[in-house]
């Protein structure tokens, strides 16, 4: 079982608000971060119609500016998290106002990092292959930064929902960037036995894995944590994959750290053995979330979690022996 870094996850301090949409009269603005561009908004929308902008969240750690950004949502059937029946994680949800009829709301969350020498992507999104999604590149493109202008992209691992933008259309969609997977599932979904034996439901990543590997010369297959560059390292998580990793940022004394599929709405942090269909060893994730999140939790650790409501900020806090979200406090702190 691979050990956590024993670096402490000090929390970051969070400054901007830079776009969203709340229904119902909504807040559309707050502080930008100094250079931000804000959404462009289209002409003023009949009165009582709801205003679309594209969701952005900006803070700042350190000398970085990392900005959470979302390809869009996808809602998980109950039944598609083993330990709990359907009608127990319906309850849950219903406990936390977020019940759907169509199940349990997954966002798929990426984070842009930039210091001004670099422009680092996390996770490329699912790209139209799961639920609503597809909105990463107009989010790019808010910000003014198109997908050739990215240097590096970190893949945290090979799940189709993490990975399906670097391929959409079969092609090379990021051709400047190099690109970050841990080598256990470049292994693990590259290969022919595994993909052979695998439910219908993961025969997608499989494929998708096989495209990047085709498409990306500049793939690097990483061993173990690493600097990628200065301030931004990768924390090995397995076990919701083979190769299952995160990425901290720090600077300045402060820091985050990107959680990818470590936490899930809804079931997650209150219990471990509460899984996702997708995950093939729940002994494996089990255990690497019975380490983290009480080390999170005394650490004090911002996190940012891939399908947590939007931006997907968070800690895990220890409550009286129970582990719960708590939303983190990141807007208009500057």
């Amino acid at each position: 079982m691979p050990q956590l870094s024993r670096r402490a996850f000090a929390g970051g301090l969070p400054l901007g608000f830079v776009g969203g949409s709340l229904l119902g009269g909504g807040l559309l603005g707050g502080s930008l971060l100094d250079g931000a561009t804000a959404p462009a908004l289209a002409a003023s929308p009949a009165p009582g119609t709801p205003v679309s902008v594209t969701p952005l969240a900006q803070i700042k750690i350190g000398r970085f500016t990392v900005t959470a950004l979302t390809d869009g949502y996808a809602d998980m059937p109950y039944t598609f998290f083993p330990g709990r029946s359907a009608a127990q994680v319906e309850q849950a949800a219903t406990a936390q106002f977020t019940a759907r009829t169509s199940g349990v709301r997954f966002l798929f969350n990426q984070y842009l990092v930039e210091d001004g020498e670099r422009r680092i992507l996390i996770d490329a999104g699912p790209a139209g292959s799961i639920g609503q999604t597809g909105a990463l590149p107009q989010a790019l493109a808010t910000l003014g930064v198109e997908r050739d202008q990215i240097d590096a992209v970190i893949v945290t691992h090979m799940h189709q929902d993490h990975m399906g933008g670097l391929i959409l259309g079969g092609k090379n969609n990021y051709p400047k960037a190099e690109l970050f997977i841990d080598r256990r599932d470049v292994t693990h979904w590259t290969d022919p036995a595994k993909r052979n034996g695998a439910p219908d439901y993961l025969q997608t990543s499989f494929r998708m894995a096989d495209e990047i590997v085709r498409l990306y010369p500049k793939l690097q297959a990483i061993d173990g944590e690493r600097e990628i560059a200065r301030g931004v390292s990768i924390v090995d998580l397995a076990g919701h994959t083979p190769g299952h990793i995160g990425v901290r940022i720090e600077d300045g004394g402060q820091s985050l750290i990107m959680v990818s599929d470590m936490i899930f709405p809804v079931v997650h942090p209150a219990a471990t053995d509460v899984f996702f269909l997708f995950e093939q060893d729940q002994a494996a994730a089990k255990a690497m979330r019975d380490t983290f999140y009480p080390r999170a939790a005394a650490e004090g650790a911002l996190i940012a979690a891939t399908h947590m409501p939007f931006p997907g900020l968070g800690h895990v806090v220890n409550d009286r022996g129970t582990m719960r979200w708590q939303v983190a406090d990141w807007a208009l702190q500057n």
